[in-house]
């Protein structure tokens, strides 16, 4: 039985000057000290080897340890750790296993060795938690992309991170060191990657420019045509929900804290030497959980469609009607004109009808950009404003009310076309 609470080493050595006494009774003393007879005579015996020193608490470390780390491996995992802050237990064991450590510690010990020399703040390890991941199942079925927040330099510019993610691999495509935001630079550095990586099926980004386009220009940026003339569908992220391109946001998370936070660049330049090492080590060193602690170059695979430096001309077969809008995106549909965004001005586009009479499918090469509807005259359609394309919250591919006009006179039930997008 244990000491009760209070001042246990006193209790002790009374206990000690009461049981030595000749005429003691140890076995009365036990039960009113609350006390089993082995620990009675426990420190009876500690008591006659020692003194009152014997009586004094021990520590109940074992004096040795067969199964404790070693102190080199020890300073492996601090070694590592040293070179990468925001790695914890299993990724230093994923990383001991690749350098070759045979019997590396488990990913609990490595954490005990963390906590032991203070280098995992408690606060930050109680905000981690498992979460649910979904993945598409091939390389270069999406690709995600998207602006870093931009960071001011020290010649007094702005640098702009742009990154490009593939959703299977999570495999690092490009990290470049942009100076504006613009769709032409973006297309720049698109370029580059697609003749090294080749293109993907499909690209997913937010809404906001270059991507997308704001009110007044009809939802079609000329970056977001581009790739659709490539053979790449375009997918918009909902509104509001960072989440749709939650790798995107989560790798950002981890270029600020293993990378940017707390450093310095001088301009452009430098930013980028800073970014391609830290690129190849994220891809073909740092373990991923959601891998399984592997790299993600183990999954990755360059795509097999090769990027044209010319491209090739929209055709339709004979159920399509052809169009190519003007220069303010205007072209003329059976009596009517109609209005699309600028961005897919002098292409070629098709329309083709549906079981609906007056209601056509819009598209460019193979991928559907919208739908016209011609029913507003027949079926007293609502007046609709001549106005922007705004989003009406249908999912990940968006929708676009179009209005249609004629001319500069005043719009009526009859003047309007409206061409949506329809989600992918």
């Amino acid at each position: 039985m244990p000491w009760k609470e209070c001042d246990r080493v006193s209790l002790r050595r009374e206990f000690v000057a009461l049981a030595t006494r000749p005429d003691a009774n140890v076995s009365q003393l036990c039960l009113r000290f609350g006390i089993s007879r082995p620990t009675a005579y426990k420190w009876l015996e500690r008591f006659a080897a020692e003194g009152l020193d014997g009586l004094a608490d021990r520590s109940r470390r074992p004096r040795t340890m067969p199964g404790r780390t070693s102190d080199e491996l020890e300073q492996a995992v601090l070694g590592i750790r040293t070179d990468h802050r925001c790695w914890g237990g299993r990724k230093i064991r994923a990383r001991l296993q690749a350098l070759g450590v045979v019997q590396a510690p488990a990913a609990s010990t490595i954490t005990a060795i963390l906590r032991r020399h203070d280098q995992i703040d408690p606060q930050e390890a109680s905000k981690r938690q498992a979460l649910g991941r979904f993945e598409h199942p091939r390389p270069n079925d999406l690709w995600q992309m998207d602006f870093k927040g931009e960071f001011k330099m020290l010649d007094g510019r702005w640098c702009y991170p742009l990154t490009v993610l593939d959703d299977h691999s999570r495999y690092s495509l490009a990290i470049r060191a942009c100076g504006d935001q613009f769709g032409a630079t973006v297309k720049d550095q698109l370029i580059e990657v697609f003749r090294r990586y080749g293109l993907p099926w499909r690209m997913l980004m937010d809404n906001g420019k270059p991507w997308g386009c704001p009110h007044g220009q009809l939802g079609w940026s000329k970056l977001a045509v581009w790739l659709l003339r490539l053979d790449v569908a375009v997918t918009h992220a909902r509104r509001y929900h960072p989440q749709t391109q939650g790798k995107e946001e989560r790798f950002h998370r981890t270029l600020k804290q293993e990378l940017l936070l707390g450093r310095c660049v001088t301009d452009l330049a430098a930013a980028q030497r800073l970014f391609d090492p830290w690129r190849r080590m994220y891809n073909c060193d740092r373990p991923h959980e959601a891998l399984a602690q592997r790299p993600p170059a183990t999954r990755y695979a360059v795509s097999p469609r090769v990027y044209p430096e010319t491209l090739a001309p929209l055709e339709y077969d004979g159920v399509f009607s052809v169009r190519r809008p003007s220069k303010v995106g205007q072209f003329g549909f059976q009596g009517r004109l109609c209005k699309t965004s600028e961005a897919f001005s002098g292409l070629a586009m098709g329309l083709r009808g549906t079981i609906d009479d007056g209601v056509f499918r819009v598209y460019l090469g193979r991928h559907r950009v919208g739908w016209l509807d011609l029913r507003g005259s027949s079926r007293g359609a609502k007046n609709l404003p001549v106005v922007a394309a705004r989003p009406s919250g249908l999912g990940a591919a968006g929708r676009w009310a179009l209005a249609g006009l004629r001319s500069n006179a005043a719009p009526s039930p009859e003047d309007h076309c409206t061409i949506e997008e329809e989600p992918l």
